[in-house]
């Protein structure tokens, strides 16, 4: 079995593979899915998405990762963390994408809560964000429900598209306080 890089109650992730294309396809092919990114990848897109990730691994020591269930290793989406432009500098971003039919179940805050966790307390981040499309609201209420807040807005430039994004974020300071809070609520 791969190696676990963080988990959380019903989900875990590991690198992604070669093997996984089909279960990415899933994702990065559906135009609903891939809406952020204004329409749904090629063959040739979605075997560059994959090899980014694993470029990321070994460039930055983390990247977006395969996300499954634990109950029966059910291929759900990706999530993980990747390094991204903020501000002039580079910050640890919360990124998810999960396959149309597991939306709805909780398993995309669950799994950015996680990733966030593994930011923090494995990668040592100073400052984590999530940054998300204007018009993503149901992304804009995950990042919300892991305590980030709106912390500034960009524009990235995508396939000749304009694309508006607000970054949501919290600082180690702002995390910790975060957890204890959490916690003392539990």
């Amino acid at each position: 079995m791969a190696e676990i890089i963080f988990s959380s109650e019903r989900l875990y992730t590991r690198q992604l593979t070669n093997d996984d294309l089909s279960s990415i396809k899933e994702q990065l092919q559906d135009p609903e899915v891939m809406s952020a990114y204004e329409g749904a990848f090629s063959d040739l897109m979605v075997k560059s998405w994959l090899l980014k990730q694993m470029e990321r691994y070994t460039q930055d020591g983390c990247g977006l990762y395969a996300l499954l269930t634990k109950d029966n290793d059910t291929f759900v989406g990706q999530c993980g963390v990747t390094m991204q432009e903020f501000e002039g500098r580079l910050v640890h971003e919360v990124g998810y994408l999960l396959s149309k039919r597991f939306w709805h179940e909780g398993y995309a805050t669950e799994a950015a809560a996680a990733a966030r966790d593994y930011a923090f307390e494995v990668l040592n981040a100073p400052f984590v964000c999530a940054q998300v499309r204007d018009n993503n609201i149901p992304s804009q209420k995950v990042a919300q429900r892991i305590g980030f807040k709106q912390v500034g807005e960009i524009v990235k430039h995508y396939r000749g598209f304009v694309l508006p994004h607000i970054v949501y974020g919290m600082t180690r300071a702002d995390y910790l306080a975060y957890k204890a809070q959490v916690t003392a609520s539990a």
